[in-house]
Formats: C-alpha cells, sequence, structure tokens
C-alpha cells in the first residue's frame, strides 16, 4: 500500500514483530545502550521489573518499521512521537516477546498530510501511548 492508497478511517493491518534476547543484544551493540536490565534477569528483577526489558527506543523503532512498510516508503514520516507506557518483557527462551503493531488513518493537519494513529501491545498490554505518524499524502 502505498501512501497515495491511504484513506481516512483506514485501519492498516497488524504487523507482528518477534522480540528476542538476541535482537536486544544486536540493539544494544548498535545503540551503546548496554543497560542490565536489557540482558540480567537477575539485575532486572533486583530493580524491580518483572524481568529483561525490551529498549524503549527498539520498541519505537518497531512502530517506525510498521509505519514504512505499510507506505512501502523507507522514509514516510514527517512526524513520529510515542509514549511509552508499559515495558516489552523478553523471556530467555527461543520465542520472545510478540508486539503487535496496528493503525487507523486520522485526517492530518493539513491537505497534504495524514496521521497514523498507533497501536503497539505485548499481549493484552498497551506499550505504546500516544503513539502517532503524520505522513505526506
Amino acid at each position: 500500500m502505498g501512501r497515495s492508497e491511504l484513506r481516512v478511517g483506514d485501519q492498516l493491518p497488524a504487523k507482528i514483530f518477534r522480540v528476542t534476547r538476541a535482537d536486544l543484544i544486536r540493539y544494544a551493540g548498535a545503540s551503546g545502550d548496554f543497560n542490565r536490565i536489557h540482558w540480567s534477569d537477575r539485575f532486572a528483577t533486583k530493580v524491580g521489573l518483572p524481568g529483561v526489558i525490551a529498549h524503549g527506543m527498539y520498541t519505537m523503532a518497531l512502530a517506525g518499521r510498521a509505519v514504512s512498510e505499510w507506505l512501502d516508503d523507507p522514509a514516510p514520516a514527517v512526524d513520529f512521537g510515542v509514549r511509552f507506557t508499559r515495558p516489552v518483557v523478553v523471556p530467555d527462551d527461543d520465542e520472545g516477546a510478540e508486539v503487535t503493531i496496528a493503525a487507523q488513518v486520522k485526517a492530518g493537519p493539513d491537505d497534504d498530510h495524514l496521521v497514523l494513529d498507533i497501536t503497539a501491545t505485548c499481549g493484552a498490554e498497551k506499550v505504546l501511548g500516544l503513539a502517532r505518524a503524520t505522513v505526506r499524502r
């Protein structure tokens, strides 16, 4: 689906991303964020987390990837923002965690843009709030 095909009210198909501990290791290397909450269960639980959690920016990047895939464009957004509402807990197994990204097309700030209201969930938990991308038509 290209940008020109988007219509206000369209519900974009859900994109499902699997997040594993190996993904977190690769992201830590790329980002330089080696905080132990992203790789050590012992440390994560010691600081009150339910276990190792994905980097918030990694979760945000999954939403950005979904936008790029929906629009067949590697750089479709002119504005993109989220609030981190819940962490994505990544178990130490081969399955990891499943993050589902969906969106609805809303009217943009002008005739040249549309807004994608993005929903990101892991299990039954909403992991990103106020997630929106403004894209050129």
